[in-house]
């Protein structure tokens, strides 16, 4: 950048803004979003900019500037210039501030979930008092904005640069691709916090703050879509995947790492290279291919309060739980209330207490309830050799089983899922048993495809259970059997079999050749 262009942008910063109240204008590291906040917490910056217009280029920023833009009393715009030697970045206070708020929140977004934190917990870890904070953020949603925001644009660099450097040193699809997996795994488990916290807190993103960031989503969606089309059409990936589909069924057996990986135990990058091998090899041995089989034979029949006998109370009791979950699928975990199910369920608040004694009770029904069901079901399935004989069967219709216990039963496994990350470590205790049940039976069914030989044996039974079942897990995040028209791959049963494809067969499009 030339001197004489420098100063053309200095001087076009220097003009006045039509903001009567301080505010303040900053750039966040790994961003390239401007944020602008009020200084006085009171006013309501978004309605505020809505009646006052804002001209500012933003792309008038440039590296001999401070990450931070101020509007003084005066209303015009003065940019504070590196003072210090050697050319870096000076950097304010109230920017050093700031960064320490939002790896405070992202930390706490992580471990908590979003409806958990607390604002003056926040702050405590940050080291300043709680009113202090409204100088930065005027809310915890704002924060959470930025979070987001922080997390997503950390991990689009990371991908996308570990594509770029691989394909640019000639690595081939298999190390492209496990180069993308590594950094996708290293950024939500280990690298920072901020995006973990998107992955924790993704499927309870109120629909105002999913469409906020829809971009970033899209950006980084974009980068595998891309990747992985022109693996299909160079025949390194198979030809019969469904691209859009695929992608976010990646993400999801990547995403759920968040809720069970223990970094202090086990390596991320020795994780991601057993989930780079299992995704593009698949579980099944050569000669005992799963080939895009039907997984039929597998019925579960819906959930209503009529089902629940003869008694009008049972009725009523299963009408307040489907009510419950609705309510849950809409609010999240701490946002329920008696009154919110009460209106769902279409009775009086008061009338609830003859069924239940508290919100609470209510809640932990409808997650142990829908833990029990699927349990209960996938259980029987997975043990039934009289209409599976072949463990390959019945790992295929558990697979089925799972999915249909998600969508055609009820709402109440899909909620367990959803809100998992928001549940309090006593509630999660509670559950701990059942889950562990759950994913025991899945482990005992693997082994048993290893002791008949039709599973690769040296396939490390936990990372591959645990991939499985969060690619089943995650597309109750993203994926709608009644309105999937943005994508090729439109029911139920093709998502079925196209994650089976995934996790018994493998994606190398040139297995057959190796």
């Amino acid at each position: 950048m030339t001197s004489d262009s420098s100063s053309a942008k200095r001087r076009a910063m220097l003009r006045p803004i039509p903001l009567a109240p301080p505010v303040i204008i900053t750039r966040f590291p790994a961003s390239p979003r401007i944020k602008i906040s009020l200084v006085k917490p009171m006013i309501d910056l978004r309605s505020y900019l809505r009646l006052t217009p804002l001209r500012f280029n933003v792309i008038a920023l440039s590296d001999g500037l401070s990450s931070d833009l101020e509007i003084n009393g005066n209303c015009s715009l003065s940019a504070k210039h590196d003072r210090e030697t050697g050319g870096k970045r000076g950097r304010h206070k109230s920017a050093q501030t700031r960064d320490m708020i939002l790896a405070a929140a992202a930390r706490s977004f992580r471990s908590k979930g979003y409806s958990a934190t607390k604002l003056k917990e926040i702050a405590a870890a940050a080291g300043i008092e709680a009113g202090s904070l409204y100088y930065y953020f005027s809310s915890k949603e704002e924060l959470l904005d930025d979070v987001l925001d922080i997390g997503c644009r950390s991990v689009i660099k990371a991908v996308g640069n570990a594509r770029a450097g691989s394909e640019a040193s000639g690595g081939s699809f298999r190390e492209t691709f496990g180069a993308m997996v590594y950094e996708h795994l290293n950024y939500i488990l280990q690298a920072d916090d901020f995006t973990a916290a998107n992955m924790r807190n993704f499927s309870m993103l109120p629909p105002p703050i999913r469409a906020r960031h829809r971009r970033g989503f899209d950006e980084y969606g974009k980068i595998w879509f891309d990747f992985l089309t022109k693996a299909r059409d160079n025949g390194d990936l198979r030809s019969d995947m469904d691209i859009r589909t695929l992608r976010r069924v990646i993400f999801g057996a990547l995403n759920w790492s968040v809720e069970w990986f223990n970094t202090e135990q086990f390596s991320v990058r020795e994780y991601a290279e057993k989930a780079t091998s299992l995704m593009l090899d698949g579980m099944l041995i050569p000669t005992h291919r799963w080939k895009g089989q039907i997984a039929s034979g597998v019925h579960v029949e819906p959930m209503s309060a009529e089902l629940a006998g003869k008694s009008k109370a049972a009725q009523t009791r299963l009408h307040i739980l489907i009510s419950a979950s609705r309510v849950l699928r809409e609010k999240g975990y701490e946002g329920i209330t008696l009154r919110h199910i009460a209106e769902v369920a279409g009775i009086e608040a008061g009338s609830i207490y003859y069924h239940f004694a508290s919100k609470d009770e209510i809640i932990d029904e409808v997650l142990t309830g829908g833990l029990r069901e699927i349990t209960s079901g996938v259980t029987e399935v997975l043990e039934n050799e009289t209409d599976y004989p072949e463990t390959i069967e019945r790992i295929a219709a558990g697979v089925r089983a799972h999915m249909l216990y998600l969508y055609a039963r009820n709402d109440f496994v899909t909620m367990n899922i959803r809100i998992y990350g928001q549940l309090p470590q006593e509630v999660r205790q509670r559950h701990r048993p059942i889950r562990q049940q759950y994913v025991g039976i899945w482990s005992r069914i693997l082994k048993q495809g290893q002791a008949t030989g039709k599973i690769h044996t040296d396939l490390d039974i936990v990372p591959a259970r645990q991939l499985m079942l969060g690619a089943l897990n995650w597309t109750t995040n993203w994926f709608n059997p009644e309105f999937n028209s943005m994508y090729e791959s439109k029911s139920l049963e093709d998502l079925i079999n196209l994650i089976l494809i995934l996790f018994m067969d493998g994606l190398d499009g040139r297995r057959e050749d190796r």
